[in-house]
């Protein structure tokens, strides 16, 4: 802000009016006397760093320099004479001939003051302007040869430079009006001043001008051309005082809260200066500085810009402050538009896939077509695959893996127990607690917008009154509309149609039909015997090894003892249970290390069972028997394939059928199917009617506590009571598995790789399956299957001819009564 030079005015005024042998000097005649004075040749020169000396004005100034120091009390001792000319760059330390102003002013010394700070300050008077011809001498200070510097007067006369001399003096009495900092002694002397060269040189001297324009003034030779340029300063210096006084008018309240806010947030924010922290405008600072290094489109650029200037106008000590500035930093953290390069080497992905996870073929052929088709195209949607199968099979590992083998970020969002929907999209900001969605969360925490992102356990979302969060998955799971997906809470879409999504689920029956068809539907099956000896080996074991600090000469396990650990201690289709039952076995040898007990590194059988205990399940065995209605099912269940057994017998009654054995629903409709089959083919099978008139009938399915449900056993319920009413034994070492209809047909099932392994553990040979359900077979290893017989049927009379032995039951006591 312009103004008088204060302190050089109001230090000048009271030392000329203390010491009045110098006071005259303020007349128009010994003003005149001064400028004709001569002035010597030679003349030592002062550098002045930030003022500029004007003839006729007194002012004082600290000398610091040595050089300066030495200059004037050599002056003062002499004719105190000196020459005074401002350096070009104030700050030059040590300026030399070349770095000062040619036009400067001669000066008097009127006094030197020793200060109480230990500075000298030296009162000078200004003379009369010279011009610089050369240097002299530049030690112990610089001395130079000058000429005097004239100046052209004006007519002083004239009308026209009287009301110019007179406007001057106005506005600098105005000036000093205006500015309330300035003392009133100021207009009393420019009111005294009579003459117009020292007016102009005195006010030209006290006006806060910039060095380069105070250095202007002085060297300008025509008298009225300087006044006129003056007069232009003092205008621009009033119009800027009057807009300033405006200004504050408009603003000036009274000391209330807001200001009381203010002068507190000023404190803080040197507080937070002082310790280090970040203040407002210093975080704004670094806002903006991250802006300009973003990939923005111009939509998004906007918005960001609109949200900063929103941010400048809140009160940092304000709530929404903080709010406003996390959502910002979103903005900022968000990979809009950033993507990992893909890696379509196949050789290598297929290399990382089977290094790995054993077997799961059909799962690694579809992500190497995957890739296959995306180096095609190069612009292929990412597909939602779904990986569905039972616990512990490598389902969420191999999310890992697919992101390894194509050089993405990996990231997981679990779905479990996930009710909100405002989990998936995000609350608005305008709620306190406000969060974008995990969705968004999980693409800032991977750095990038294409990354790989499992959801896992989709099939375990809730629903309540906050919404349906399967519901808010459709448009994230959908390529068409995913390239637009809305968060809530960030307000503008997002595109995530390059990330590749990756959904994990036991089950499909929780899953609501809409969310299914937008994903493609992968079966991870469980693994066979032969599969999980292979895991064990190359994964699990070593893991455990690792995990516990053993190393590989301190614990081995052979196929035959991991074998006996599979079938005799874990239930499962996966491997979970079997790497807790490994980790035991790593256990006990640690234990037996560290307390120096002597063990075979080769872990037997016997060391086994005496660390696991006594063998938790039986393995299942084909129980073949003489008795006619008993038939070898096979089922599916969450840990895998097993045998199931069904029995049937006959009794006196009235031909009530009876099943026990917890069924459910499904699988009693069959037994009812069965029963309803035989009676209208009663003939066909050679069965007589009355039988089913004066004889109950009673199914029974062992482990009656474990719950049974399915359409799977429904031709072996109709082997069953067929047996059992023609009194023909079913084959040895023969099971069953598919769904009836009244019509006789027989239907696919699923779940056939794991019924098959379960077979081929209880020692079955032969296997009656649909004709459909033939590429299931397809899928399998050979190596695995090749000691298996398969029949493949589509009616039921093909199952009873298969299954049932032409010779009835010889000496049944059944059949003696049935006739």
């Amino acid at each position: 802000m312009s103004k008088f030079d204060t302190f050089d005015f109001n230090q000048a005024i009271p030392m000329i009016s203390e010491d009045t042998e110098f006071f005259p000097l303020l007349s128009q005649q010994d003003e005149d006397e001064m400028s004709k004075a001569d002035i010597p040749e030679d003349l030592s020169i002062l550098p002045l760093r930030n003022t500029v000396l004007f003839p006729g004005v007194v002012i004082p100034i600290t000398v610091g320099r040595d050089k300066s120091i030495k200059l004037v009390k050599d002056a003062y001792k002499g004719n105190r004479t000196i020459g005074v000319v401002s350096q070009k760059d104030m700050n030059i330390e040590d300026p030399g001939f070349d770095q000062l102003h040619k036009i400067g002013t001669v000066a008097n010394i009127i006094k030197i003051l020793q200060m109480p700070d230990g500075n000298t300050t030296v009162i000078i008077q200004g003379r009369q302007r010279f011009k610089l011809i050369e240097l002299i001498q530049s030690e112990p200070y610089i001395k130079a040869r000058v000429e005097r510097f004239p100046e052209d007067k004006p007519k002083t006369s004239s009308k026209e430079f009287k009301a110019l001399i007179s406007s001057i003096k106005e506005l600098a009495l105005q000036v000093i009006q205006l500015s309330p900092h300035l003392p009133s002694e100021a207009g009393i002397a420019i009111k005294n001043i009579e003459s117009p060269t020292f007016l102009v040189n005195f006010i030209s001297s006290n006006l806060s001008l910039e060095m380069i324009d105070k250095q202007d003034l002085l060297e300008m030779k025509d008298f009225v051309k300087r006044a006129k340029l003056l007069l232009e300063y003092l205008t621009t210096e009033i119009q800027m005082l009057e807009l300033k006084n405006q200004i504050q008018n408009k603003v000036r309240i009274d000391l209330d809260k807001q200001q009381r806010d203010y002068y507190l947030n000023q404190q803080l924010k040197t507080i937070q200066e002082e310790l280090g922290g970040n203040t407002p405008d210093l975080e704004m600072e670094e806002l903006k500085k991250r802006a300009k290094t973003k990939k923005w489109s111009q939509e998004l650029k906007q918005h960001f810009n609109k949200e900063s200037e929103k941010l400048a106008r809140i009160n940092p000590a304000a709530a929404d402050y903080s709010v406003q500035l996390n959502y910002l930093e979103l903005l900022l953290d968000l990979p809009w538009g950033e993507y990992t390069k893909d890696n379509f080497d196949l050789n290598r992905a297929i290399k990382i896939l089977d290094k790995d996870h054993y077997g799961l073929e059909k799962v690694k052929q579809r992500i190497i077509e995957y890739l296959a088709v995306l180096k095609l195209k190069n612009n292929m949607k990412a597909p939602i695959l779904c990986l569905v199968g039972p616990p512990g099979v490598g389902k969420t590992s191999l999310g890992k893996s697919i992101a390894r083998a194509l050089g993405r970020k990996y990231t997981r969002m679990a779905l479990g127990g996930v009710r909100d929907e405002a989990e998936i999209r995000g609350h608005r900001k305008t709620y306190i607690g406000a969060m974008p969605g995990r969705i968004i969360q999980s693409l800032k925490k991977a750095g990038t917008s294409n990354p790989v992102f499992v959801l896992d356990e989709i099939d375990k979302i809730g629903s309540d009154f906050k919404g349906d969060p399967s519901s808010a998955l459709l448009e994230v799971l959908d390529p068409e509309q995913n390239t637009n997906f809305y968060d809530h809470y960030v307000e503008m879409e997002y595109d995530l149609s390059k990330v590749m999504f990756i959904a994990t689920a036991n089950s499909l029956n929780s899953v609501q039909p809409a969310l299914l068809d937008r994903m493609e539907i992968i079966e991870v099956n469980g693994y066979t015997i032969e599969e999980k000896i292979e895991i064990a080996k190359k994964h699990l074991l070593p893991k455990q090894r690792e995990m516990h600090g053993l190393n590989t000469k301190d614990v081995s396990l052979s196929p035959k003892v991991i074998e006996k650990i599979i079938e005799e201690y874990t239930r499962e289709s996966g491997v979970r249970g079997l790497e807790k039952k490994i980790g035991s076995v790593v256990r006990g040898v640690a234990t037996k290390i560290v307390m120096e007990k002597p063990y075979n590194t080769n872990i037997s059988a016997p060391i086994v069972e005496e660390i696991l205990g006594a063998p938790i399940f039986d393995k299942d065995i084909y129980e073949n028997n003489e008795v006619a209605g008993v038939v070898t099912g096979l089922a599916w269940t969450s840990v895998g394939g097993d045998i199931l057994f069904i029995e049937s017998s006959l009794s006196p009654g009235k031909g009530k059928l009876s099943l026990t054995g917890n069924l459910g629903d499904v699988m009693k409709e069959s037994a009812a199917i069965a029963m309803a089959y035989l009676r209208s083919h009663a003939e066909e099978f050679g069965i007589d009617y009355k039988i089913f008139d004066q004889w109950d009938v009673n199914v029974h399915v062992p482990a009656g506590a474990t719950p049974k449900d399915g359409p799977s056993a429904g031709v072996t319920m109709l082997t069953a009571l067929t047996s059992l009413f023609t009194q023909r034994k079913v084959k040895e070492k023969l099971a069953m598995t598919g769904e009836i209809t009244l019509r006789g047909k027989v239907l696919p099932v699923g779940g056939i790789k794991e019924k098959i392994l379960a077979a081929k553990r209880a020692n079955i040979k032969e296997i009656i399956l649909c004709k459909s359900n033939k590429k299931d077979i397809i899928e399998i290893k050979e190596d695995y299957i090749k000691d298996l017989t398969f029949h493949y049927v589509s009616e039921m009379s093909e199952v009873i001819e298969l299954a049932l032995l032409k010779n009835k039951v010889k000496n049944a006591k059944v059949l003696e009564r049935i006739a």
